[in-house]
């Protein structure tokens, strides 16, 4: 596995997810860091941008899958990143996606967010 990594982190969606009723009817704010990792080097020694994975375009799938049709899980959000991720990008051979729940319905709870990160692998079944 590469050390190397293009990192996303800190992008806001609005979605409507969520266990209870009024999560998926009023929505809310998710927080989404992807971490994909692969061989940089021949990026790096061209200069070349077709040799890399766009920015623009992680943003787009994740934004894509956040504001996307409901799901019960940030753990289904954080697979369909991921798997979206290995699938449209053959030079990532692993991704790191972290889903955070600011605003997570927690009663009696102070704390400032919830969420979930999964790594998957190329290959991995």
């Amino acid at each position: 596995m590469s050390l190397d990594a293009i990192v996303l982190q800190g992008m806001v969606f609005y979605g409507h997810h969520g266990v209870h009723p009024e999560e998926q009817r009023l929505g809310q704010r998710f927080v989404v860091d992807v971490e994909a990792r692969g061989d940089l080097r021949p990026a790096g020694q061209s200069d070349d941008p077709a040799r890399t994975v766009s920015y623009s375009d992680l943003y787009r799938l994740a934004r894509e899958i956040v504001e996307g049709p409901p799901r019960r899980l940030i753990e289904t959000l954080a697979e369909e990143i991921a798997t979206g991720v290995l699938a449209r990008f053959p030079a990532v051979g692993s991704v790191t996606v972290t889903v955070w729940k600011p605003g997570a319905p927690i009663a009696g709870s102070v704390l400032e967010r919830v969420g979930v990160r999964i790594t998957r692998e190329r290959g991995q079944t």
